[in-house]
């Protein structure tokens, strides 16, 4: 039996193949098939891959208490300032601040490797405008979790900034720096960490660290875990959790995610009313966010905080 498909004939499946898997990925991605925006750009997403990958190191440095405290210490700093000034200041102006402040958080924020000021504050009021529709890129209901996890971080479309969304922060000529370079400052961290680790290997070798060890530790896993950690109020908190309020989204709250989010993760309170300065609307509701501006406005480093109205507590009570 001649089972020879003829070049022209297997040519031809090949396509429909390859179109199907288009589709395909395209339908994941939430846009049509000629919709590049709505696609990984995985050249781009290179350094991305690379810093997971990177992660693998710790099997060749080791691992030391200062490493391992460097990392901790990392991801509870740059934690507090994604939360308290990425998210509560810059996209809901939840309190006020002075320009140095801001700053010095935006700073900060920008060495968690997500993106500069504007981006994500211009990316989060998206989302409170369309969250869980088809317009929400990374809603879990529409585009599954892998994607709303992190596929979604990683498109053309992602990558851009979109002004017209933060007119009140685009004054800012250091937020405009910080968007625009936003790769300078966590650069700048990783140089400095392995810095350290060289250093104190010099002057303190009974520590049992070195360059790469705090590079690996101090950098790469502490950044890839806090980039986990925050993109689980994406993918997680929209899933599953309980929904104290009736809000036209999915979100839940879950109080897993308020622990490793700093209380993040009282989602519905915050899609219910996004505006106030604290989420965990209950005493109970840990939120390590709130306590922390509640002490830098003793201090008077920030003031104004916008609290929790008393009809809001009251709808929960109903």
């Amino acid at each position: 039996m001649n089972t020879h498909v003829p070049p022209t004939v297997q040519a031809k499946h090949d396509g429909r193949r390859k179109a199907s898997l288009r589709q395909w990925f395209d339908s994941r991605a939430g846009g049509g098939v000629d919709d590049r925006s709505d696609r990984i750009d995985w050249l781009r997403a290179g350094p991305f891959i690379a810093m997971h990958l990177a992660c693998i190191g710790v099997l060749w440095v080791g691992v030391s208490t200062v490493a391992l405290s460097t990392a901790i210490a990392l991801y509870a700093l740059r934690m507090f300032a994604l939360t308290g000034f990425y998210h509560r200041y810059f996209s809901h102006r939840a309190f006020r601040t002075s320009r140095t402040v801001q700053f010095v958080f935006a700073l900060i924020g920008a060495a968690c490797v997500q993106r500069g000021p504007l981006w994500w504050a211009a990316h989060h009021r998206h989302h409170h405008r369309y969250a869980d529709t088809a317009q929400d890129p990374h809603s879990p209901t529409v585009h599954g979790f892998l994607w709303s996890h992190a596929g979604w971080f990683l498109t053309p479309a992602a990558f851009l900034t979109d002004e017209s969304r933060v007119p009140d922060l685009v004054r800012y000529p250091e937020l405009r720096w910080l968007d625009r370079y936003d790769i300078a400052v966590p650069v700048a961290l990783a140089v400095a960490l392995y810095g350290l680790g060289v250093l104190l290997h010099w002057l303190a070798p009974s520590w049992g660290t070195s360059g790469g060890q705090m590079l690996v530790w101090g950098f790469f896993v502490s950044t890839v875990v806090l980039f986990h950690a925050t993109v689980t109020i994406n993918s997680l908190a929209h899933r599953f959790g309980r929904r104290r309020f009736v809000t036209r989204d999915d979100s839940r709250n879950n109080v897993w995610l308020a622990l490793i989010t700093f209380g993040e993760g009282w989602h519905n309170n915050h899609h219910f009313y996004p505006g106030a300065a604290r989420q965990g609307f209950r005493w109970w509701e840990i939120d390590l966010t709130w306590y922390a501006l509640r002490l830098m406005s003793a201090v008077g480093l920030v003031w104004d905080l916008k609290p929790v109205p008393a009809w809001v507590l009251h709808k929960a009570e109903g």
